[in-house]
């Protein structure tokens, strides 16, 4: 029987907000490890300090993934233990750590998560909107072209649509999916945890409207509803037909061309395959 690889990392979650959400294997995970990479020191130090937790801290952050990263693989190599925190939440979602999970992965180290908070999770739980398909869809690109390519991309969506914003940015952002995505019911939900949190059902025009006036504070998550489906296309036989033909010159057998066509125009399978046999 293969033997079980030894973890080399841990991805330990920690509070968004109140720090009584904190795990106590949370806790007994920074408390074995040899070391532990943070997204900031400051932030980390200070929960660290909080229950009372010694360990030597290593800065591991967007601007010095390349660095820090080759830093932490040669500690691991040495046969280290590695805790990797974020400022709030599960490292590594759209987060710098993926990155030094995905070296991990490629030099064989084994790699566990720590479960907890998670900022993306709990709005989307409290959002009121429907959680059984979701697209998670991270920060929006401050660069105009990148960022309209993108919510363009996402028009036709029926998933429900997740997103991370900062206060100073939440403005323009929702006028940009007003724009590119048309108006929709969303859920703005902030706070997390702290004492002014609060989920607010409302439309991208309200909140559009609501936000040129009101002072913008705190860490969002934008939870927008998805597209509404198309109702399926009516095709005449003719149609049928050439796409048929168009499906079997491009590989499909004639069965599989037939249950594409049945999906696409919401008939019967046998009813085109009849047609066209």
């Amino acid at each position: 029987m293969e033997q079980k690889k030894k973890i080399s990392l841990y991805l330990v979650a920690t509070p968004i907000g109140n720090l009584n959400d904190i795990s106590p294997r949370a806790l007994e995970t920074l408390e074995k490890a040899d070391f532990i990479a943070a997204e900031d020191t400051r932030v980390s130090g200070k929960l660290l300090a909080h229950f009372g937790i010694k360990k030597p801290l290593i800065s591991y952050y967007e601007h010095n993934i390349r660095q820090r990263g080759e830093v932490i693989l040669e500690r691991l190599r040495q046969g280290e233990i590695c805790a990797l925190v974020s400022d709030a939440g599960m490292p590594a979602i759209s987060d710098p750590g993926e990155m030094i999970v995905k070296q991990c992965m490629e030099e064989g180290f084994a790699v566990s998560a720590v479960p907890g908070p998670c900022a993306m999770v709990c709005a989307l739980a409290m959002s009121g909107l429907s959680t059984k398909r979701f697209a998670f869809e991270g920060f929006l690109s401050t660069a105009k072209n990148s960022r309209r390519e993108h919510l363009l991309s996402l028009k036709n969506d029926t998933h429900t649509l997740v997103f991370y914003e900062a206060p100073h940015k939440l403005l323009g952002t929702l006028e940009d999916m007003l724009e590119y995505l048309g108006d929709r019911k969303i859920t703005l939900v902030r706070e997390i945890s702290k004492i002014y949190e609060e989920a607010i059902p409302t439309t991208l025009s309200e909140a559009v409207e609501m936000y040129k006036e009101k002072n913008i504070l705190g860490e969002f998550v934008i939870i927008v509803e998805g597209a509404v489906p198309e109702e399926p296309k009516e095709a005449t036989k003719d149609d049928l037909e050439e796409e048929f033909n168009k499906l079997i010159a491009d590989g499909s057998t004639k069965s599989e061309a037939a249950k594409i066509l049945a999906t696409k125009y919401n008939m019967h399978k046998r009813d085109i395959y009849n047609m066209f046999i």
